[in-house]
């Protein structure tokens, strides 16, 4: 079977924030990006109205608590805007506001 995976572009140190979570954290994350690039729906996610349209949240439970911000398939791929790791309830003002920053880069 050949499935074409759509693309993930990464902003800033989105990337490097996922990669340096523990190894739990880390596979969670490729499997519900993955979800995504084959066209299907992460299995814990949510809207975040307050970063923008189209932003969706991934929510990751392994080893702490990560977050993984995306704009939802653009005709280039996903965009990942943010990553992080919650300490509190709720999702930081400096992490919104990272992810709107981005939001307005594309």
């Amino acid at each position: 079977m050949n499935v074409k995976l759509a693309p993930i572009i990464w902003l800033g140190d989105s990337r490097d924030i996922i990669r340096s979570g523990p190894v739990k954290a880390k596979q969670s994350a490729g499997e519900e990006l993955f979800r995504l690039q084959i066209g299907s729906e992460p299995l814990h996610w949510r809207v975040m109205k307050s970063v923008g349209r189209g932003v969706r949240e991934i929510k990751i439970s392994e080893g702490g608590q990560y977050r993984v911000f995306y704009v939802t398939r653009r005709k280039e791929g996903f965009v990942v805007l943010h990553a992080c790791e919650k300490k509190t309830q709720r999702t930081g003002k400096t992490d919104i506001e990272q992810c709107k920053q981005r939001l307005k880069m594309i």
